[in-house]
């Protein structure tokens, strides 16, 4: 099924799932695998490193990055896409929940599916492509969050808003502290070890540390999913995420593809033929939902008309979140049995229709600016035009968010500190060093040591200075200032309140609290030292990346559609070899070369004299239609060196005995020319019984030499036979 759909260029997904119904319990012409809960296991880890490989691909700080457009986008079609499969389960007669796991299973598109269409189609260049992935990447966290409200749902059986927003509330605290921790911890851990580690002994510690954060999610009730997805997202970060992703590509490939055979082994086509009317009624609303969303999530964002319906109909279907999402139904027995075979379905119905969507959209906008009134399209550029303006940040936009992110990032580590302590550190110190009071106070004190620098940081640390400075220069701002300064102080005594609740009683934890607040200050100038070494290791590691790709993302500008974009130059593409002044890439194509990324090497405005080599990423500025006409450039494949040659010559080691009549003998071997002749090296040479390994180019051959070639055997021989041709 793999090599037939391949031949066919439709995607793999679709063949696995094909290859899974014809050996599933429900069709008996190829022998059928019975035990489908074996395969359940295997799917689920298939699953778990399916989301490691998409946390690798997603960043929180890509998140962060993403922009307002793609945000907006996103959230109008996830909102819009819940509410359509709610709607259109309730009319066809389904269940609550089955209606809510509809919404559910049509408000994510595929990433899968999608950039292999875009690298198919060869539109990854495209304005409207960075817009999509930004979608995408949105799109993950907010499976994410479905996944963890659903199974509450499932288990509540009802709309508890205390239960939902404690949900969420949980999974954002997790979030926060893994993060915070996953950032702070393992770069050091990857860059500390770098030395011992190979690419074997790098692919076996990715494996370790995501196994180990699924151990962790399902440890505090959350999906091991979600755990991959974590870790992968936190390795993201990392420098060594590009390398991670590429050993991990193969392991993810392999439990990948046996998960996609489960979920074509649980499809009983009986149930298809039976609800083939309720599949072909949620296939138009997944089509022409999502396209209308998108498309109008990216008018509201200020997006042009042509980039959103590009978006839009780029997006038209589901894939692998919603089988992992049916799948969750069907697992916690809340969904009916058909409701997976119908999101299979469609999922293979729109994936075979995203290739002919995209080619479609560029027409169907045309089409539509053909009927449209001059005035609308007018007032479409004009509102696209003011939304891309920049926009000023106040310095109380400033303070406030630095605050409130302090608040939150800071409170959600004390919590955890004190949760941790009250949990494991206080009953191991009782029972192994000191018990009773003397063991509560030992637990505090230590404690009070890990707490000390955010406790701190939270009371007394200002990180926009120059902003609070500038509005307490404003003598009307100075109370707000004032009374913003009182209540951080009140929040850390609360938090120190909070721990010494646990372990004594109220008189008790207020004086000592009040002996606390006093040896912090007297300790105040070493704690802060303490803290501003643990804030300048959190940083470097959070943008150690980024550091490193400083060359790549010099430039962030994106004025209307010029954009810059990088390409893969391939080892057989035309280009390889030639300078950029031999190409003529500015001449022909309008464009320019901003970067050459080559390996450990980034070539800032390389001159027209740098040559271009297999492999080499360039960063090209340019419009989409000169984008496109340079990517058909770069993959027109080389011409054959020589008639009758093949694209990819066969290359041996060969020996070459100097006869008398020789055209070698007496040269040496600058002056042989044996290097230009056959396109090969000289890697040794026996000469009087002597072996001289990788030999001085003015070695003079003589008679009787054994000449050692590494080249195209037909070439050396073309070249002992010139001996003859000479001497004639």
């Amino acid at each position: 099924m793999t090599l037939l759909f391949k031949m066919l260029k439709q995607p793999l997904v679709l063949g696995y799932i094909l290859a899974g119904l014809l050996v599933g319990p429900h069709v008996s012409i190829f022998p059928t695998i019975s035990e489908v809960e074996n395969i359940n296991i295997w799917a689920e880890i298939g699953v778990i490193f399916l989301l490691f490989s998409l946390g690798l691909e997603f960043s929180f700080k890509k998140l962060v990055k993403v922009g307002g457009a793609s945000s907006i986008m996103a959230l109008v079609e996830v909102v819009v896409m819940l509410l359509l499969g709610y709607l259109a389960g309730k009319l066809m007669g389904w269940s609550t929940m089955d209606s809510i796991f509809l919404g559910g299973i049509l408000s994510i598109s595929s990433t899968t599916i999608i950039i292999r269409a875009f690298d198919e189609l060869g539109v990854k260049s495209q304005r409207f492509a960075g817009l999509v992935f930004g979608v995408l990447i949105v799109e993950d966290l907010v499976a994410i969050l479905l996944m963890v409200l659903l199974s509450t749902l499932a288990v509540s059986q009802q709309f508890a808003g205390s239960e939902m927003l404690a949900a969420v509330l949980k999974l954002a605290f997790f979030l926060i502290v893994w993060f915070l921790a996953g950032i702070f911890l393992i770069p050091t851990f990857l860059k500390k070890a770098s030395k011992l580690m190979n690419d074997e002994t790098l692919l076996i510690v990715a494996i370790a540390l995501c196994l180990l954060m699924v151990i962790l999610a399902a440890q505090v009730g959350f999906s091991p999913a979600l755990g991959a997805f974590i870790m992968g997202s936190i390795l993201a970060e990392t420098t060594k995420a590009e390398k991670i992703e590429h050993l991990i590509a193969s392991v993810k490939d392999l439990f990948g593809a046996i998960f996609f055979v489960s979920v074509g082994i649980l499809i009983d086509p009986a149930m298809i033929v039976t609800y083939a009317g309720p599949i072909a009624i949620i296939t138009v609303v997944t089509l022409v939902g999502k396209m209308l969303s998108i498309t109008g999530g990216a008018l509201i964002a200020g997006q042009g008309l042509k980039t959103s319906i590009q978006s839009g109909m780029s997006v038209s279907q589901i894939g692998e979140f919603s089988f992992i999402i049916a799948t969750l139904g069907l697992t916690l027995k809340v969904t009916s049995d058909f409701l997976y075979p119908v999101a299979v379905a469609v999922s293979a119905i729109t994936t075979f229709t995203t290739p002919y969507m995209i080619r479609l959209s560029e027409p169907l906008y045309k089409s539509i600016e053909s009927v449209l009134p001059a005035r609308w399209i007018a007032s479409l550029n004009a509102y696209s035009s003011g939304a891309q303006t920049i926009n000023t940040t106040s310095d109380w936009k400033l303070l406030l968010r630095s605050y409130a992110m302090n608040l939150v990032a800071y409170s959600v580590i004390i919590i955890a500190i004190v949760v941790l302590s009250a949990e494991y550190l206080n009953p191991f110190v009782i029972e192994n060093i000191v018990n009773g009071n003397r063991g509560d106070i030992l637990t505090t004190f230590i404690t009070l040591l890990f707490m000390a620098p955010f406790l701190w940081a939270l009371a007394v640390h200002h990180p926009q200075k120059e902003a609070q400075g500038r509005i307490w220069a404003n003598k009307n701002y100075r109370s707000l200032i004032i009374v913003l300064e009182f209540a951080k102080v009140g929040i850390a005594i609360l938090f120190i309140g909070f721990l010494l609740h646990h372990f004594f009683s109220v008189q008790v934890a207020i004086l000592v609290g009040l002996a606390i607040i006093g040896l912090m200050a007297v300790f105040s100038k070493k704690i802060q030292s303490f803290y501003i070494q643990i804030e300048n290791r959190f940083m470097s590691n959070l943008n150690e990346r980024e550091i490193s790709e400083a060359a790549k993302m010099h430039q962030t500008l994106t004025p209307w559609d010029v954009h810059l974009t990088s390409f893969d130059i391939p080892a057989e593409s035309a280009t390889v070899g030639k300078t950029l002044g031999e190409l003529g890439i500015r001449e022909k194509f309008g464009v320019n070369v901003a970067v050459i990324d080559r390996g450990e090497r980034t070539l800032m405005a390389p001159t027209r004299h740098e040559r271009i080599l297999p492999g080499d990423k360039v960063y090209i500025f340019g419009t989409d239609e000169q984008l496109e006409a340079f990517n058909e450039f770069i993959l027109a494949k080389a011409e054959p060196a020589a008639a009758g040659t093949l694209d990819k010559e066969n290359v041996k080691l060969q020996g070459l005995m100097v006869s008398s009549d020789s055209v070698l003998l007496h040269k040496t071997i600058r002056e042989s020319g044996v290097r230009e002749k056959t396109q090969g090296l000289i890697v040794g040479i026996e000469k009087n019984g002597e072996r001289i390994l990788n030999p001085d180019s003015e070695l003079v051959f003589e008679e009787g030499d054994m000449v050692w070639i590494v080249g195209s055997p037909w070439r050396i021989k073309q070249l002992e036979a010139t001996k003859e041709k000479e001497r004639v």
